[in-house]
This record gives C-alpha cells, sequence and structure tokens, in this order.
C-alpha cells in the first residue's frame, strides 16, 4: 500500500536541497558571504530536509507522520523566527544598526556554544546588510514566507485525522 504521504515527503526534502543548491550557489558563484544569521537558517533548512528524507524511506503510520509533522514544524518556526530577526535588523536605519561581529568561524571556535548562539541572535552589521533582492524582497523575507509554507503544510499533516483515499 503506498503512504499518502511519500510525495510530501519528497516534495520537501528535494524543496530543501534546492534550497541549499541555492544558497551554495549564492556563497561560491555569486561571492554573497552568509551572515551569521544565515548559516543557522541553512541549519534548519537542512533539519527539515533530513526529517522529509527519513520520512520519505521510513513510510510512517499515523502517528509517525504526526511525529516527523511535529519535528517539521518546530524547525520551520525557528527558522522563521530566525529569518525573521534578519529581516528586522535589514528594516533598521543606518544609524541603528549594531556594530559587525566575529565571523561565526571564530566565535564557535573561541566562546562556549551558548555564547556563540546569544551573540549571533543578537545580530551585527553584517546581518542587516541587503546583498541580494528578487521582486523586490531581500534573501530573508523569502525565507520567512518559504519557512511559513513549510510549517503550514507540516500543521496540516499534523492534524489531519486520517489520510484520503485520494491522497
Amino acid at each position: 500500500m503506498r503512504n499518502p504521504s511519500s510525495g510530501i515527503y519528497l516534495t520537501g526534502f528535494l524543496t530543501c536541497t534546492g534550497l541549499m543548491l541555492a544558497a551554495l550557489y549564492f556563497e561560491h558563484f555569486m561571492g554573497l558571504d552568509p551572515c551569521p544569521l544565515c548559516m543557522f537558517q541553512r541549519v534548519f533548512v537542512v533539519a527539515i530536509g533530513l526529517v522529509c528524507l527519513i520520512g520519505f524511506f521510513h513510510r510512517p503510520g499515523i502517528f509517525g507522520r504526526r511525529v516527523y509533522a511535529g519535528f517539521i514544524v518546530v524547525f520551520s518556526l525557528l527558522g522563521a523566527a530566525i529569518a525573521s530577526r534578519q529581516v528586522w535588523l535589514q528594516s533598521l536605519p543606518a544609524d541603528q544598526v549594531p556594530e559587525c561581529g566575529p565571523d561565526l568561524n571564530f566565535m564557535l571556535e573561541a566562546f562556549p556554544l551558548l555564547d556563540t548562539i546569544s551573540t549571533v541572535f543578537s545580530g551585527s552589521g553584517e546581518c542587516a546588510e541587503i546583498q541580494w533582492l528578487f521582486l523586490g524582497l531581500s534573501m530573508p523575507t523569502w525565507m520567512v514566507m518559504i519557512f511559513a509554507v513549510i510549517c503550514l503544510i507540516a500543521l496540516r499533516e499534523l492534524f489531519r485525522a486520517r489520510p484520503s483515499m485520494f491522497s
């Protein structure tokens, strides 16, 4: 019997793979260096992609689908929160943007993990820089929308009583 969620998991995995390929293209071919908040958004895209890949191969029952959907909801909300923070930093007037801090690699090597995470989430000048626009929206704005769509799809899966026979 075909699992009705297989298509959702495969689509989610391919979407996350596409997002990561785009991020790597922007970084390595367009020369757009990711800020620390961008790196954390990538972590959550990869986490969502891995949950979708595991769900695709596992082909869980209704309880398993809800567990996977719960993880995806949490990861997408965290990703959206980080992207929203970056959108907020980008909306600040130039005189209110925080100073640029050390890069993420240095902080991970020099500071305890919790201090690094706290510093990153407070944001810095490089996170407020808008390096790319598409249809007038910056990359973190697009990521807020992408994480929101992923979250809505996962919420639908989480609260769906039972699979439709047409799925």
